[in-house]
């Protein structure tokens, strides 16, 4: 077998330590950032917004969760209260915070006079829920009647998820999870898929909702002991895993909406959600409000009224990233309508205003997450009937950064949060400015007032790069995007002719994208604080450009893609003082795969003196049999791996096909517990690097799955990638 000549490690030998100090942002920092949460604003009189905040401390090496509550209109500080044993938190009234640890709850009674936030009381004990049960994704109602029997005529009912086993019995997870522990053997049986899913094998314990009485008797709030099952007789699950939350579901004054996997399809090779409408106690099977002929739906919401649905759908069953429109729903004539048929957007997040007469939503723009307003016009809505109507788009109220979490306050108001490229969440109070939609242009704009500050004095000394957005021609003349991050120490003004090593960075997805908001992994500025000029681009397939953009990379993944890539690196080197003799590329998920089909097209003249490839694809037709989610290979390929046209496709794009080009040196990095992408890959790629003699390193982590999430793991691989990166391009 014929080796390359690859070049010799030129600092092998050499002594590498991450650059700290008082005015470097280290990855160390990053880990040890606090990490905010999403506001939540106190029902009823709205002057306060609690914050869940964690922070890892590598002294202690444990995490601290703590809560913050801050005054809305007002300069009192955020008071912290520490909640050492973790845990969720809610609000139950205006004055009251619910805290669940474990299978407790709890209450904190706070006084706010304007000017000082405080819990003079100690914690009471509110009720407990059945040992093992693990109680999560807390929504409280205040409702009137429930729809059951006449006499569960209660005041209030908190819904929450656990995960329980196919006999939808709370009480008894504890016992079968202590049977399942104490199981002679180890072996799993599997008659359908998933086998596996994200990081975990699949077992019979999956997700449910349950409804319990939560009231208020002579001054304190009290938990039932009685605990409904709303989905009981049905197969639907939620939160939908891995990822679903509090999100998949709403709660109105007798109802629950929710999101489910459709349980008639085979979900690892289906996307298709629909959603149903339940009593809040059940006793009635739920209804479906979807077709059941669309794809994924999420973000269920009910209108203030309680008379309304409204949720974020995709058309295509099996296709993940198609356009998320938005679905209104009329309970009371199950009428259907489609409100955002011309608006080239897909809906994140969804929430009525408090009127119920307009919607704010999130959606990713042109490398920011924006939010964004919409006006819902009744009369017209029911003039087009069922069919897909045309309505108004809505229009921007933010331009920069990445916002989400949006909570409408009575007047037009709402409070959002927001990180950008230079920092992690923090809370805003917004005010809609008034203004004439007539008027051509006139997008109008809001007042803000930021509430909280974290993270402004841990990051004050840095310098952060708020990056640059840039824009070229790309694959058939489309206009692409990337964004440009100075490194440490560049100073424009100085006059400086010094070229910079500069890391190339391509996201995954690949229907993803690089955006104005914080990120705890991937973060540019960390690599630009160590002294690399960071180059980033949203190629053919990245969100927030069109679904045409996002569209084209199907059955394409090493074509258009790839123009843009290299047009892009060529605008970079062309536009900014990069040391071409000192560059480096990366990637994860789809970008690994980039990284390996970069290996094998030398032709492309990257330049590159040394890759890595984190989690990525080496023999994409093997991945399309090895992965979870099969849905998304089928879609991205045009069939299953054994479909003829489908096999084409993944021959003519399998980095495996082209290792006898391989010459680059290369970091691998692979996670034991990623089932997206199955470690094997890594492996593959790093038995063929070494047997060609290519100067290669692989860098497993057996606990971790297709991100590094733990905070040792984390601070290693930050020291592996930056000790390579520094072995091939660092400064002599």
């Amino acid at each position: 077998m014929a080796q390359v000549n690859s070049p010799a490690r030129p600092r092998k030998d050499r002594q590498f330590k991450i650059k700290e100090g008082a005015d470097v942002f280290s990855p160390k920092d990053l880990i040890q950032l606090p990490r905010p949460g999403v506001a939540i604003v106190n029902p009823g009189e709205e002057d306060l917004v609690l914050i869940p905040v964690s922070q890892y401390s590598f002294e202690t090496k444990k995490t601290n969760k703590t809560i913050y509550i801050a005054p809305l209109g007002s300069t009192v500080s955020p008071v912290e209260f520490p909640i050492i044993t973790g845990g969720e938190v809610f609000f139950l009234d205006a004055r009251t915070v619910a805290h669940v640890v474990g299978e407790a709850i709890y209450a904190v009674s706070l006084e706010y006079d304007g000017t000082l936030v405080q819990a003079p009381l100690p914690p009471y004990l509110v009720g407990s829920f059945p040992s093992g049960s693990s109680p999560t994704n807390f929504k409280f109602t205040g409702s009137k009647k429930a729809h059951t029997q006449a006499k569960d005529d209660v005041q209030h009912i908190l819904v929450f998820s656990a995960k329980v086993y196919a006999d939808y019995n709370l009480t008894a997870v504890k016992e079968q999870d202590e049977a399942w522990a104490n199981r002679e053997t180890s072996g799993k049986v599997y008659d359908g898929l998933y086998v596996r899913h994200w990081d975990e094998y699949s077992t019979d314990k999956k997700s449910r909702l349950f409804s319990v009485e939560l009231s208020k008797r002579n001054g304190k709030w009290v938990l039932g002991t009685d605990f409904f099952k709303p989905l009981e007789g049905t197969e639907h699950y939620t939160p939908v895993e891995p990822f679903g939350g509090a999100e998949d579901y709403d709660v109105s004054g007798t109802q629950i909406v929710y999101t489910a996997k459709d349980p008639s399809v085979d979900e690892a090779s289906h996307t298709r959600q629909n959603v149903y409408i339940a009593p809040l106690k059940g006793g009635v099977t739920p209804r479906a409000l979807t077709t059941g002929h669309q794809g994924a739906t999420h973000s269920p919401i009910f209108n203030p009224q309680g008379t309304v649905v409204i949720w974020t759908e995709m058309a295509k069953d099996g296709y993940e990233s198609d356009r998320a429109r938005l679905v209104v729903y009329d309970l009371e004539t199950s009428a259907r309508w489609y409100i955002t048929e011309d608006w080239d957007r897909s809906v994140s997040e969804v929430v009525f205003a408090q009127d119920g007469k307009s919607l704010f939503v999130t959606a990713s723009e042109h490398g920011h997450v924006k939010v964004f307003h919409l006006t819902i016009e009744f009369e017209d809505l029911k003039a087009v009937g069922h069919k897909p109507h045309p309505h108004k788009q809505p229009f921007a109220l933010t331009e920069q950064h990445s916002s989400h979490g949006i909570y409408p306050l009575a007047g037009g108001k709402f409070v959002f949060t927001q990180s950008s490229l230079t920092g992690p969440n923090n809370v805003y109070l917004a005010e809609l400015v008034p203004f004439d939609r007539s008027e051509v242009g006139n997008h109008g704009h809001i007042k803000t007032t930021q509430i909280t500050k974290f993270g402004e004095k841990e990051l004050k000394s840095y310098k952060l790069d708020e990056g640059e957005a840039f824009w070229f021609d790309g694959a058939h003349g489309k206009k692409v995007q990337g964004w440009s991050h100075k490194p440490r120490g560049y100073d424009a003004e100085a006059g400086s002719t010094k070229k910079w090593p500069t890391v190339f960075l391509i996201h995954g997805g690949p229907q993803g994208a690089w955006e104005d908001g914080w990120s705890t992994r991937w973060n540019p500025n960390v690599f630009a604080q160590q002294g690399y000029w960071v180059i980033l681009i949203n190629p053919t397939g990245s969100t927030g450009f069109g679904q045409d953009f996002v569209d084209a990379i199907t059955e394409d993944w090493g074509g258009k893609p790839f123009v843009d890539l290299r047009k892009g690196w060529e605008y970079a080197l062309k536009h900014y003082p990069i040391d071409s003799h000192r560059t480096v590329a990366a990637g994860a998920s789809w970008g690994g795969f980039a990284i390996n089909w970069i290996q094998g097209h030398p032709e492309y003249d990257f330049g590159f003196k040394a890759l890595f490839c984190h989690d990525g694809i080496f023999d994409t037709r093997y991945g399309g049999y090895a992965t979870d989610e099969l849905f998304f290979w089928d879609h991205d390929f045009g069939g299953k791996p054994w479909d003829k046209h489908a096999g084409k496709i993944a021959e003519k794009f399998n980095p495996s096909e082209f290792v006898h080009k391989w010459s680059t040196p290369q970091l691998i990095v692979h996670g034991g517990k990623d089932y997206r992408l199955a470690e094997t890959e890594g492996l593959s790629a790093f038995n063929a690097l070494q047997q060609r003699g290519v100067p290669s390193r692989l860098v497993l982590f057996p606990d971790e799955n297709h991100w590094v999430l733990k905070p040792a793991n984390s601070l290693k691989w930050h020291y592996e990638v930056l000790r390579w990166f520094d072995e091939w391009v660092g400064e002599e």
